[in-house]
């Protein structure tokens, strides 16, 4: 089995703006991103964790703690021990400056 992308380990934010077709574009947490009231988000490290960072109230980032892992080359599961749906990504591009994935299942 493939290792996954090693850009991959870091914190993401969504940059919605870039979005095209069923892929989501993500940029990394230190990117001069547009004004917006909220921004999603997600971070991979190496041990297998992972933390997703969706819209909390008055659109600041929660933080739901999860794990992921590779099913495949650029095939991802995420699971979250009940605390949210489980979800599969595919990693379309991943490098230093932006992540692309597709959403599989979630």
């Amino acid at each position: 089995m493939h290792e996954p992308p090693s850009g991959l380990f870091r914190s993401w934010v969504h940059s919605y703006e870039e979005d095209h077709e069923d892929v989501r574009v993500y940029r990394p947490d230190d990117h001069p991103f547009p004004p917006a009231r909220g921004r999603r988000g997600m971070e991979f490290a190496p041990d297998g964790t992972f933390t997703d960072h969706p819209l909390g109230r008055g659109d600041a980032p929660g933080a739901v703690p999860g794990r992921w892992r590779l099913v495949s080359d650029r095939h991802l599961a995420l699971t979250f021990g009940g605390a949210r749906p489980d979800r599969e990504l595919e990693i379309v591009r991943c490098d230093e400056d932006v992540l692309h994935v597709r959403r599989l299942t979630g």
